[in-house]
């Protein structure tokens, strides 16, 4: 089995309240993504948000997969905190299964895969962090300037990089971890 494991973090039809023009290239590499892992034998986990009401109940029924998206998950585990590490089993089923890397995908970039990223890196795993196979949509902040999706993707990457992950393409990802750097 494989060190590595691909986290598909929160892609489910709950965020369909949100329209966005990214949505198709989103899932075009998401799922090359996810079928690159599973030619691989990289074990697909997919990871959903819950809540007790509004489109992130389980009674919504809006708590599954995108509907573009065909993902044959290894796992599936059902959070409810921003970090798909915390409440929700899946750090037990890393240790469990030896996972060392894991790479990270899915919805929101600068919110849930951003945050189970700094808590992979910060609990020890090595991270891929795929940010073109995550979305999100544009915000206002509290000035009242709008960021496009591609400006905070951009700023999760800077945050990230090199701190607490690697920014890799989907190829990359695919490849596997990069040579080790002389210390």
């Amino acid at each position: 089995m494989s060190d590595t494991a691909l986290l598909v973090i929160d892609v489910q039809e709950s965020f369909r309240f949100y329209s966005d023009a990214d949505v198709p290239v989103f899932v075009e590499r998401l799922q090359k993504l996810a079928d690159g892992a599973k030619a691989q034998g990289i074990p697909v986990i997919q990871v959903f948000h819950v809540s007790e009401s509004g489109p992130f109940s389980l009674a919504s029924g809006l708590v599954r997969t995108f509907s573009q998206v065909s993902i044959v998950p290894d796992a599936v585990f059902h959070k409810r905190k921003h970090s798909a590490l915390v409440g929700s089993g899946l750090d037990v089923w890393l240790v469990q299964n030896g996972i060392r890397r894991v790479i990270v995908s899915g919805i929101k970039t600068e919110q849930c895969c951003e945050t189970t990223t700094r808590h992979a890196s910060d609990s020890g795993y090595a991270v891929d962090f795929v940010s073109e196979a995550t979305l999100t949509f544009a915000m206002k902040d509290a000035r009242g300037r709008t960021w496009s999706a591609d400006e905070i993707k951009s700023r999760s990457e800077l945050v990230l990089d090199q701190r607490f992950a690697r920014i890799a393409t989907v190829e990359q990802a695919l490849a596997g971890p990069a040579a080790k750097r002389a210390a």
